[in-house]
């Protein structure tokens, strides 16, 4: 079993992280943020013994990371609104 505050210390580093993605204008710093939330809950599941889920999360996030990173140079870099 972990400790308390490491997990409310992931957990908190994952809201603000969420936060953070949604508040940004430039969208390479969100894709860089979001890659840190997508560890940050691999390592939450991992920390809770779920290695399968956290393993998967850590593909994927990869995955979407480098999906988005090539997206973004062939588009913009700064969020329309």
């Amino acid at each position: 079993m972990i400790e308390p505050s490491v997990q409310a210390v992931f957990l908190i580093l994952l809201v603000a992280s969420a936060a953070f993605v949604i508040a940004v204008r430039d969208l390479l710093v969100a894709v860089v943020v979001f890659a840190l939330f997508s560890f940050s809950a691999a390592f939450v599941y991992a920390l809770m013994n779920a290695l399968d889920v956290a393993f998967m999360e850590a593909v994927i996030g990869v995955f979407t990371t480098a999906f988005f990173v090539a997206i973004l140079f062939r588009t913009g870099r700064r969020a329309m609104r």
